[in-house]
């Protein structure tokens, strides 16, 4: 699995290749008719470049916080279960990979004034030139469109403290979220206390400047070593507090909180897979019941109560297992991603029958990177890929002809689209590079968030229509 950052540099970004569906023009003949680029298939002419379908998304912007990001999670916040007006305002946690292990931190920010644009149809003329991302955040497009709930670019709010080695995964505690973990290069998994520097960025509205945001020294809770470093990590949505964490050696540990502010690492860890473990994901309904995935090419299932070893084990993918998501609206799904491309979809209640996969899909050509259902819809899930797409799946869609001839008679003049695209893709994001993690917004539906090499990504696509404001479509 490609997971680390190499040579990172301070994330920039030229327009000329924009987040989008990656729509391709030529700017010496803009004339000719769009066409869909798919990478990995296709490839960009003399005089073409990438050009953004804005139609595409309801709110789309872009920020970094400096070094790039291989983790982040979403810090769940007070303002809203069910949040659907713009501006939004959001809270996240990131860990660095940085060029110097001692340059390395965890970020905790708030990014605000996250606004929605009523988009145009797809754009009749070549953009008017490259520019420089700004150095703290800024939105795709320059809209002051009041009436869709804010205007101009988000701001963002930063804190950070410092992290000894780059992070390879972090997650906030679901119950309590100002409670992080973190796995460092360094072998250690250590927990975290963040709750004063929320309590500041929820009492200021101050935009701060990159440079300018110190560094903090803070003691974690607890430290654990591992005898490798790793990537899998998971809390508990049940039970408050307890986590597995798997390493390259292949080991899971169990812990569980014995306070507020110590927990228990059991020293003897469940072992059954044969190459390192990917991820973690704690069952949704079961307290005692979690999976993992491994670069063996296995998936296992274990049940705390019934020893260190497997309840089931079965062989998932041809390549590494890169990543697992454990759906919490249909708790018998659970879905895989490869580090061939393929990402499946099982129903666990067919492990009996020895073939649960209930889909299965190769449209991603490199690696998937991240994989998660969505938290408001039960037959919903996003996937990125190391091809640099984060792909939409709705698996309840199925083809229909009549419509699909009758779309593409509507749309030959303005959209030459791929033939062989599945039925169930709903929506394909482009324009990050390096893409390593994604998360769906737990309480704004339709948001996802995704980090890459040149820093994060905020999108609603404006095809998700159950989950917005009819004001906003």
């Amino acid at each position: 699995m490609v997971r680390s950052i190499k040579n990172p540099k301070k994330a920039r970004r030229k327009n000329k290749a924009k987040s989008g569906d990656g729509s391709s023009s030529s700017s010496s003949a803009h004339s000719m008719p769009t066409k869909v680029w798919q990478p990995g298939v296709d490839k960009l002419e003399e005089g073409e470049e990438l050009q953004c379908d804005p139609s595409a998304y309801n709110s789309l912007h872009a920020f970094h916080i400096g070094w790039p990001c291989l983790s982040f999670d979403i810090v769940r916040d007070s303002l809203g279960l069910v949040r659907t007006a713009f501006p939004h305002t959001s809270y996240f946690v990131a860990g660095t990979q940085a060029e110097k292990a001692s340059l390395n931190a965890i970020g905790i920010f708030k990014v605000s004034n996250i606004s929605g644009k009523r988009r145009e149809l797809m754009p009749s003329k070549p953009a008017s030139g490259d520019s420089e991302m700004d150095s703290e955040s800024e939105s795709d497009e320059d809209s002051d469109d009041e009436e869709d709930g804010g205007s101009g670019i988000p701001v963002l709010q930063l804190r950070k403290v410092a992290h000894e080695g780059c992070v390879n995964r972090i997650r906030a505690m679901v119950q309590n979220p100002h409670i992080c973990a973190s796995w460092a290069d360094t072998g250690h998994v250590q927990i975290w206390d963040f709750s004063s520097h929320l309590n500041v960025l929820a009492e200021s509205e101050k935009e701060v400047s990159l440079g300018g945001s110190s560094v903090s020294s803070q003691k974690p809770l607890m430290k654990f070593g591992h005898k490798d470093e790793g990537y899998a990590i998971d809390w508990s949505p049940l039970v408050p507090g307890r986590l597995v964490s798997g390493d390259c050696k292949s080991t899971i540990h169990l812990w569980e909180p014995t306070s507020g502010a110590s927990w228990n690492v059991d020293a003897t860890p469940f072992s059954g897979h044969a190459a390192s473990v990917e991820d973690l994901q704690w069952s949704p309904t079961e307290a005692d019941v979690f999976a993992s995935c491994s670069v063996d090419g296995n998936i296992a299932i274990w049940d705390t109560r019934l020893g260190k070893s497997p309840a089931v084990s079965f062989k998932a993918h041809k390549a590494d297992v890169n990543v697992i998501s454990w759906n919490r609206l249909a708790s018998c799904m659970l879905a895989s991603g490869s580090d061939d491309g393929t990402f499946s979809i099982r129903d666990l209640r067919l492990l009996k029958e020895g073939e649960p996969v209930v889909a299965h899909f190769e449209y991603h050509k490199h690696p998937v990177t991240s994989i998660e259902w969505s938290p408001h819809e039960a037959s919903t899930l996003a996937v990125s890929s190391s091809d640099n797409q984060l792909t939409i799946w709705d698996l309840s869609l199925e083809k229909d002809e009549e419509e699909e001839a009758e779309f593409k008679a509507k749309t030959k003049e303005q959209v030459n689209a791929p033939e062989d695209l599945p039925p169930q893709l709903l929506f394909v994001h482009q324009g990050q590079k390096d893409l390593k993690e994604l998360h769906w917004h737990p309480q704004i539906p339709g948001m996802i968030v995704s980090t890459a090499g040149d820093g994060f990504n905020v999108l609603m696509p404006s095809n998700i229509q159950s989950t917005l404001p009819s004001d906003t479509a």
